[in-house]
């Protein structure tokens, strides 16, 4: 069992309150990545790199995918999305503008930070809910597989070779570590 996973609290209602804090946080992650994809294919299809675009158009609608169902969940379980949408929203498709600006290196470093936390947290989330929700546990495995797949695709693409690639995706990881805490609560 993985070192991350929560032991269920005490009292009446905790489960529920933890499956809202997920939500709420899977649903702004799944957000903030289509945002992200936009803004680098805005750019990149702005600069006449449609090859680029196109990468980008595509990792953005395997990302919907993801947004889709966890808005159907949201609706499903009552459960309202975090109050940090809108500002999550805006930073996340300046971090893909931003990003794209630097060029593709810096794009794919981008893909490769966010993917690398959204992995680790979707393995966390299947570890814990397999023992509650099964059907969950596997939902989750089965996007962490798709984040796995668009960080190795970024790596393979030259993400190592962005200008500042170490102190880049640092902060990259701890603003998502950042906003998963606070859009558990907000």
């Amino acid at each position: 069992m993985n070192r991350n996973v929560r032991l269920p609290r005490p009292g009446r209602g905790q489960m529920r309150r933890r499956l809202e804090e997920m939500l709420r946080v899977d649903h702004a992650g799944e957000m903030a990545a289509v945002q992200i994809y936009r803004g680098q294919k805005d750019v990149f299809r702005a600069a006449g790199r449609p090859d680029m675009a196109d990468d980008m158009a595509r990792m953005e609608g395997e990302e919907q995918v993801h947004l889709d169902r966890f808005n159907a969940l949201l609706t499903e379980h009552q459960t309202r999305p975090t109050l940090m949408t809108p500002l999550w929203r805006i930073a996340a498709y300046g971090l893909g503008v931003g990003t794209a600006l630097l060029g593709e290196e810096a794009a794919h470093a981008c893909t490769e930070a966010v993917e690398t936390v959204i992995a680790e947290h979707y393995a966390d989330q299947a570890d814990e809910w397999e023992g509650r929700d099964p059907a969950m546990a596997e939902q989750f495995r089965e996007y962490r597989e798709d984040e796995l797949r668009h960080h190795d695709h970024a790596v393979d693409q030259g993400a190592h070779e962005a200008p500042g690639y170490e102190v880049l995706t640092a902060v990259i990881k701890a603003g998502c570590r950042v906003a998963i805490k606070v859009s558990e609560k907000v």
